[in-house]
């Protein structure tokens, strides 16, 4: 039986020491912050709660087996999970409106012709089919398995792109994709939307991106009852029943090594020295060999909203509002140019009576990709987070009608709040691992250069989203426990 100290509470943290401690390790848990579940925040007032991070949930079948591996028991057991319907609603500068239906190819082809004309859902299903050849490719290299050796492979870009004319392909980026396969510039944006919600760069990042809405598109979106942080809630009870130990409070301010150069412990802020034969790593940190840098990676403006009048009957739990110019959007998040007047705005208003204090009120999220203090953003500045609200709200009014006569108070949340409350660099959040631009949008392997050493979550393979967090820890748990590093 090894002890086994995991610094951070996140999500791939936790996955990873429930998994350990059911395998007889003593797993114990050291967070810099007061609580669990990392990015997988909650923000309470009044009776009035929130989800700060991730709105949905993606491939829900990676914490069924986690559930499944660390206590014989279905996570509908522990949380309430059911798809939205539609998948999301998409409202665009020129007031076309669409929505999207959840997991089912043939209602999204029948949707976008409705709403762009005919053969548009037929050009969209071309894109996400070959979508599906790049997940096919790379779900087991990149997602289930741990990082090989040789990442050559993982370079190439597995987008079997159109050839146009008598020129070579090349290595097509997704805002060309959009472009010239879909034509339409309201098709196009709905593309390029997928990339930019998950902090990409629509104009370099690769064609493999389309896996981003095939993903969603093929496996559907959930919620959770109560809000995304009652997922993190669940998998804390979990790690609690099997025993792990968390010590909140708790900054680690570096790995120990032994002489032989191999990890064997941690040493806190406060002074004191943890001894450990393993070391899992779930949280950016300088640790040994293992620099992590957020660089220019967006992050993410969130405004909490309590909205006077009852949720609407029909109303879609996601409906994302476009920016008037994209480009501009995108020069402003990726090539810090500043906030921009019109950004894309993701609205979030779940059918859930948990998030309000009664049934006359409403509870609604507004989400936007932003650049951090790294990329060159100073949230901190005097009006900056307020003054950028407000073109936020602005926008969401095309989703919520009366939106301003409604409003009780908003609470905003900024990249420099998630860098305090979280610890991640410039308060990025990290992208999930792509396929392409010569292994640019892969991640660090679990296993690191220090023997004994390894890590975990969006900073590490296979990247960030909570689907990708819990792949991570199976990753993990099986390389410590003497596998190949598969969360099969």
């Amino acid at each position: 039986m090894a002890r086994i100290a995991v610094i951070g509470a996140g999500m791939g943290a936790m996955a990873t020491a429930a998994r350990l401690a059911v395998g007889g390790h003593r797993v114990a848990v050291y967070e810099r912050s007061a609580t669990y579940g990392g990015a997988v925040g909650r923000f309470a007032r009044d009776g009035f709660t929130f989800d700060t991070g991730p709105g949905l949930l993606q491939l829900p079948a990676v914490y069924r087996d986690l559930f499944v591996k660390t206590g014989k028991e279905p996570l509908e057991s522990r949380v309430g999970l059911a798809q939205v319907d539609p998948a999301s609603r998409h409202l665009f500068p020129d007031g076309t409106a669409v929505s999207l239906p959840n997991a089912t190819r043939a209602g999204v082809i029948s949707a976008l012709d409705g709403a762009f004309g005919a053969g548009a859902g037929e050009r969209w299903s071309e894109v996400t089919g070959r979508a599906r050849e790049v997940w096919e490719a790379t779900r087991r290299p990149l997602l289930e398995d741990a990082l090989a050796a040789d990442t050559t492979p993982l370079g190439r870009d597995p987008y079997p792109a159109v050839r146009r004319g008598l020129f070579r392909r090349g290595a097509p980026s997704l805002a060309s994709v959009a472009e010239r396969e879909l034509a339409d510039p309201r098709a196009a944006a709905l593309l390029t939307s997928y990339a930019l919600a998950y902090g990409f760069d629509p104009r370099t990042v690769p064609a493999s991106a389309t896996v981003l809405p095939y993903m969603e598109q093929t496996f559907g979106a959930w919620y959770v009852s109560g809000g995304m942080r009652a997922l993190a809630d669940a998998v804390y009870e979990r790690c609690l029943a099997r025993k792990v130990e968390f010590h909140f409070g708790a900054e680690v301010l570096g790995v120990r090594t032994a002489e032989d150069g191999r990890a064997c412990g941690l040493d806190l802020a406060d002074g004191r020295r943890i001894d450990a034969d393993t070391v899992v790593a779930g949280a950016p940190l300088p640790a040994p060999g293992e620099p992590q840098a957020a660089g220019g990676m967006p992050g993410r403006f969130v405004v909490c909203l309590a909205l006077r009048g009852p949720r609407p009957a029909g109303t879609a739990h996601r409906t994302v509002v476009h920016a008037a110019d994209g480009r501009a959007e995108w020069e402003s998040v990726f090539s810090g140019a500043g906030p921009c007047d019109s950004p894309t705005v993701t609205v979030l208003r779940p059918d859930d009576p948990s998030t309000v204090p009664d049934a006359s009120h409403e509870a609604v999220t507004l989400q936007v990709t932003v650049a951090t203090t790294a990329g060159g953003a100073d949230w901190a500045a005097p009006g900056a987070a307020a003054d950028f609200a407000e073109r936020v709200v602005k926008a969401a009014e095309a989703a919520v009608p009366g939106l301003r006569e409604r409003e009780l108070w908003r609470e905003v949340r900024t990249p420099a709040d998630t860098e305090r409350e979280t610890g991640a660099p410039g308060g990025a959040v990290p992208g999930p691992a792509l396929a392409g631009a010569g292994g640019l949008h892969l991640h660090p392997a679990n296993r690191s250069a220090v023997p004994g050493l390894y890590s975990v979550g969006g900073w590490s393979h296979p990247g960030g989203g909570l689907a990708h967090a819990g792949m991570s820890g199976a990753i993990v748990a099986d390389l410590i426990a003497g596998g190949p590093g598969g969360s099969r």
